[in-house]
């Protein structure tokens, strides 16, 4: 199996998750354990499954945010909510957020179905060395299948990020590194990655003279000959890192699990829940190239 199917996988996987990080539900939920505002709740929710971490181990494990901005959330938030209350306030939110969604759908027999290749892929994942992945999939599954589903979208995603870091390590690339060389791939605007996760201009100046320096990009932010080889090995190897559970599925089941979730995450981009661009750079299901193309 070609490792750009991960790639394939994770463009319809992920967007039912993190509909969940603009969905209001879901910030309603967490706010009403006693966290304080949507960043708040973000690092908190997502960190929970580790239990009551420091704001460094936070930083690292997510790796791209500044650390003041996680910082000014963690580990404030342990003082208001407990990580038991915030992971089941989490479920709660995506519970209610995607019965809204889904509607006729939540019963539906290809979200069942869906549910159950989707699991079967999540816990087939190889977890050693990626401590939010594993610490995720150690959470009690949910019962419902729209849930079971959210569940499973939701360890992959965290393994395949587990695995990105990785690779990010191995190319000598931190994560203010590794936002910039995504703009200059064109991944998303650099403008929207640098706000978004917390950055200044004077710094994400900084890190540009850097990567200049090693040859990696232009003075303007355009990846040269040596930054796009790097940005391509990095690619290839997130994928690869991530590809285990769908060879665990076999390329049948898995392309079964991407057409039915697909259509699943198409209403959810209709609704509008899940914003293209958006700051992982993730490209619509429909924009993403075959299985067999490397690119992202």
């Amino acid at each position: 199996m070609q490792p750009a199917i991960a790639r394939r996988a994770w463009t319809v996987y992920e967007p039912y998750h993190a509909s969940g990080y603009f969905a209001p539900e879901m910030r309603q939920h967490l706010e009403a354990t006693g966290l304080k505002g949507g960043w708040m709740c973000y690092f908190a929710s997502r960190s929970a499954p580790m239990g009551a971490v420091t704001a460094p181990v936070v930083s690292a494990a997510f790796c791209y945010f500044h650390p003041a901005m996680v910082g000014r959330a963690i580990p404030d938030a342990w003082t208001f909510a407990t990580p038991t209350d915030v992971i089941a306030a989490r479920y709660a939110g995506a519970d209610v957020m995607l019965r809204r969604l889904l509607d006729g759908q939540i019963d539906d027999d290809d979200l069942r179905e869906a549910a159950d290749l989707a699991r079967a892929a999540a816990e087939s994942t190889n977890l050693g060395g990626r401590a939010l992945s594993t610490a995720t999939a150690a959470l009690e599954w949910p019962d419902e299948p729209h849930l079971v589903l959210w569940h499973a979208a939701t360890v992959l995603r965290e393994h395949r990020g587990d695995g990105h870091v990785a690779a990010l390590i191995s190319e000598g690339l931190d994560g203010l590194d590794a936002l910039v060389t995504a703009a200059g791939a064109g991944k998303a605007p650099a403008e929207l990655l640098r706000t978004a996760r917390g950055w200044s201009a004077d710094e994400w100046a900084a890190a540009n003279d850097r990567l200049r320096e090693r040859g990696l990009v232009s003075a303007t932010g355009e990846l040269t000959a040596v930054g796009q080889r790097i940005r391509d090995s990095l690619e290839v190897r997130t994928d690869a890192l991530a590809l285990a559970p769908w060879e665990h599925l076999g390329e049948q089941r898995t392309q079964l699990l991407l057409d039915r979730l697909g259509a699943v995450v198409e209403r959810l981009t209709r609704a509008g829940e899940f914003p293209y661009p958006n700051p992982t750079g993730l490209p619509r299901p429909t924009d993403s190239p075959p299985a067999q193309d490397g690119d992202q």
